[in-house]
């Protein structure tokens, strides 16, 4: 009889263990960047968060493209096959024309004016149409950027004339177009290669991303952000499905939510030292660092309206409305 208890007793804790197993939850987070990355710390610190709660969620993370292609992520996301991802939202332009916004050429004015941006009626409707499309965002994020030359330095327009680059969205794309310049599309985890192998000229992309991807080793000129004067701001949350999201329980929820908010208190002051570390980091490695004045801001945001405004406007429902919702933000 005493044996039959232990191995009752023993099949019991089995079983408990094996229900708790299935019961947990995991889901999985893809990202472009590296481990050392700042989108990947903010990503870990949601994990953590979500793991230290003890609500049966796990979140496992998949850095470096190593799960989904960079520009799919948002269409896997919105169609179930993936569940969450940090992602430069202007790469799901193609499938939502309106995030085009999150990517236009001197709307945001500095990282404060970013995280007004994001609490903002205009960051409200932008979110009501991802949502059209299966998709929540768990942490906001703008990040700054500047431009790279392998040959010369990008400060005022006609130094892209003639020039093959690479821009990180369709708003950019455009402008620079104006300026004279020919686009190759790519993620920013290509531009490494590509510019090692005479494919770009030069090329914008997030300080952090310049920094992440040793860009520095290819190019001759560095224009970074400065505090005040920084053409390129890139939108890049931290999204989730929202039936993935609804299908957790309310604990689980309010962990992911909690976990969020911290990551994203984190996300913005981090993402206001970016700019000056890949300052530091490209100056170190022996690139020139060149600077834009307020004149040649003012020349780009000239062309960028007659072009990528213009055609924001004219092609996407309601452009002028959500056009007017972000310059209406201080």
């Amino acid at each position: 009889m005493f044996q039959l208890k232990t191995i009752t007793t023993a099949t019991c804790a089995a079983i408990i263990t094996l229900s708790g197993a299935v019961n947990a939850t995991e889901l999985k987070l893809s990202h472009q960047w590296s481990t050392k990355d700042v989108r990947h710390k903010v990503a870990q610190i949601v994990a953590d968060e979500v793991a230290a709660a003890g609500v049966d969620l796990n979140i496992k993370i998949f850095p470096s493209k190593s799960l989904v292609k960079p520009k799919e992520q948002y269409n896997y996301i919105s169609r179930n096959l993936l569940d969450m991802s940090v992602f430069p939202l202007s790469y799901a332009a193609g499938q939502q024309p309106a995030v085009s916004l999150t990517l236009m050429p001197g709307l945001v004015k500095n990282h404060d004016h970013a995280a007004r941006l994001t609490q903002s009626p205009f960051m409200a409707a932008l979110q009501d149409k991802m949502a059209e499309d299966n998709v929540m965002v768990l942490v906001h994020g703008y990040l700054a950027g500047g431009f790279v030359g392998k040959d010369k330095c990008i400060v005022k327009p006609e130094d892209v004339k003639g020039l093959q680059i690479r821009a990180a969205g369709k708003s950019f794309e455009q402008m620079l177009i104006g300026a004279g310049a020919s686009i190759t599309s790519m993620s920013s985890a290509d531009i490494y290669s590509a510019m090692q192998t005479g494919v770009l000229n030069a090329a914008n992309t997030s300080s952090s991303s310049f920094v992440s991807y040793r860009i520095y080793e290819q190019v001759k000129c560095y224009t970074p952000a400065s505090e005040n004067i920084a053409l390129w701001f890139l939108y890049q949350p931290l999204i989730m499905s929202k039936d993935k999201f609804d299908g957790l329980n309310a604990q689980q929820q309010t962990a992911l939510l909690a976990a969020a908010k911290k990551a994203e208190a984190f996300y913005l002051e981090e993402a206001k030292t970016q700019d000056a570390k890949s300052v530091e980091t490209f100056r170190n490695a022996g690139v020139e660092i060149a600077e834009m004045t307020q004149a040649d801001f003012d020349a780009w945001r000239d062309i960028a309206v007659e072009t990528s405004y213009k055609e924001f406007v004219n092609s996407v429902a309601d452009g002028q409305a959500l056009l007017d919702l972000a310059l209406s933000v201080d």
